[in-house]
């Protein structure tokens, strides 16, 4: 099936992980993909390989998502080249974990910076085109710990749960412009990241999943299509989990 026929997607942090799945995922389903990430490098070269042998038009920039100048001059060069943007997804995010009695100011604010202030610089900067278009879907990616917290994740949590206020808000204020915006709140997705766990820490998060699995990032791919494709266009202002239930 081909659900994002004709439609031109954003998706930053998209070198690696759960945003290169989105972006495969997307091509496979026939939209055309630009992706930001903060370097031009093997990835993303091999990324745009993947892209054009998937049959459609897929291009990297390398733009830092959190820097405001940066993500406005690269989604006006997007623009340029793809004349449209249907779909963003703001995907770019870090995780700095450590208690708050040994977190520093410096570590509170990068992860805040990266997280939420680039859904902000990409939401606004898209938000142009959409207007004119009187169209888009905005997909923000949360996490559960936004809905949830998590000890050893103030910041991460913090930052996650800015994302889903925003959400909220945008859904509210662009909606009567055709513009939808909507966040996935991903649970234990198994990543080059969450690889990094001993065997003991990763045994102990599926233990407390329904499903009893890790989730993949295909599993969060597939729901970025729905909320990308007009099988979603009366859905705005949710937030999805996808977690195994984990956080029921």
């Amino acid at each position: 099936m081909e659900n994002l026929k004709g439609k031109t997607a954003i998706i930053t942090g998209a070198a690696r992980g759960i945003g290169r799945q989105i972006a495969l995922s997307f091509a496979k389903e026939g939209a055309d993909v630009a992706f930001t990430d903060l370097k031009i490098d093997e990835n993303m070269q091999s990324l745009e390989k993947e892209l054009a042998a998937l049959g459609v038009r897929g291009k990297g920039y390398a733009s830092d998502a959190s820097n405001y100048t940066q993500t406005d001059e690269v989604v006006e060069q997007i623009v340029k080249d793809f004349g449209k943007v249907d779909i963003l997804i703001n995907n770019a995010g870090i995780t700095r974990d450590t208690l708050l009695m040994r977190m520093d100011e410096e570590t509170w604010d990068m992860v805040i910076k990266v997280n939420l202030k680039s859904v902000f610089n990409f939401t606004k900067a898209v938000q142009k085109t959409m207007l004119k278009q009187r169209s888009g879907s905005i997909i923000n990616m949360s996490s559960v710990v936004g809905v949830s917290g998590n000890a050893g994740q103030s910041n991460y949590s913090a930052s996650k749960a800015g994302i889903i206020g925003f959400t909220k808000s945008i859904a509210k204020e662009l909606g009567s412009r055709g513009i939808r915006c909507n966040a996935i709140a991903p649970g234990f997705i198994i990543t080059d990241m969450t690889a990094k766990l001993s065997d003991e820490v990763r045994e102990e998060w599926i233990k407390g999943i329904p499903l009893r699995r890790g989730g993949t990032p295909e599993d969060v791919a597939k729901v970025c299509v729905f909320l990308g494709s007009d099988l979603s266009d009366y859905v705005s202002g949710q937030v999805i989990n996808v977690c195994g239930g984990m956080n029921t």
